[in-house]
């Protein structure tokens, strides 16, 4: 399916705000340093962008990829122990249990190994865990960092950095990008994109009215984009037509109730209108 909203790199599409980021995050790594933020709000697409960042990487990194990282300090670092088959002693205390990471990242390091976390929905993150984490963050070498860290948050991540607990770790974010939605043209390519990586051959599926529609709807937002195009293209089987038509998109856009709570602006002046209307009426009657 074209717009199935689970995160699959094979649909990825290179739209400007993707490719920034990842030009961001690949040059942020090749530079060693410590901290790095991706934010952007639900549904943009930091998961995807996640999983195509660890792909790029080459053979000299070791990834470990943490998806939820609401843990208490301990947990994360065991998690991560885990993540980097790092052997650890059963009921490891929490001094043998740094002992055995660092001995770890050395280890990757005299391979010539550059070992980055990725850490997915970092807004969650309690503050003591993203303390411990800043502290991890410490070992080094000489040249460089043992541990390089990615943040992949909603914008309430930039919110608790702005606690005075976190104000250290806040000043070790050297480099941070801000995922934005897709403009009208942009979704537009978006959705013929998907259509073709699908196996679709028609030229226009979706006519550009339907898209402008889509775009209007979702405000660009490449979740909503999924299942509002998802739910049209049933719409149009259902009916037996070969194109997915503005009426479609709206039945769908009617059935997501979050492209309802994301109504277009024009609605509201169409609102105002009909309620200015309906006083000037009442005016004249009496």
């Amino acid at each position: 399916m074209p717009f199935g909203i689970t995160p699959d790199t094979g649909f990825a599409y290179a739209c400007n705000t993707h490719q920034e980021a990842l030009n961001t995050l690949l040059m942020a790594v090749k530079n060693g340093e410590g901290f790095i933020k991706i934010t952007g709000e639900v549904g943009t697409g930091k998961t995807l962008l996640c999983r195509r960042f660890l792909a790029t990487l080459d053979p000299n990194h070791v990834t470990a990829y943490i998806l939820n990282p609401y843990l208490e300090p301990r947990t994360l670092l065991l998690a991560l122990a885990e993540e980097l088959h790092v052997a650890l002693p059963p009921g490891v205390d929490q001094y043998h249990l740094m002992k055995e990471l660092t001995r770890g990242l050395l280890n990757f390091a005299r391979q010539g190994k550059t070992v980055v976390l990725c850490l997915d929905e970092a807004q969650a993150m309690p503050i003591e865990t993203l303390e411990a984490l800043r502290l991890l963050t410490n070992l080094e070498t000489e040249k460089r960092k043992l541990l390089q860290v990615v943040l992949f948050g909603q914008p309430e991540l930039d919110q608790k950095l702005e606690g005075e607990s976190v104000r250290q770790l806040k000043q070790r974010i050297t480099f941070h990008y801000r995922l934005t939605v897709l403009g009208q043209e942009e979704v537009d390519r978006y959705i013929n994109h998907r259509l073709r990586v699908a196996g679709c051959r028609e030229n226009r599926l979706f006519t550009r009215s339907a898209t402008r529609l889509v775009h209007r709807w979702s405000d660009g937002v490449p979740r909503l984009i999924n299942i509002i195009a998802h739910k049209s293209l049933l719409l149009a089987y259902g009916e037996g037509v070969q194109q997915v038509l503005p009426a479609h998109v709206r039945r769908a856009a009617a059935d997501t109730p979050a492209a309802q709570q994301r109504r277009p602006w024009w609605w509201l002046g169409f609102a105002m209108l009909l309620v200015t209307a309906g006083s000037l009426g009442w005016m004249i009657l009496s």
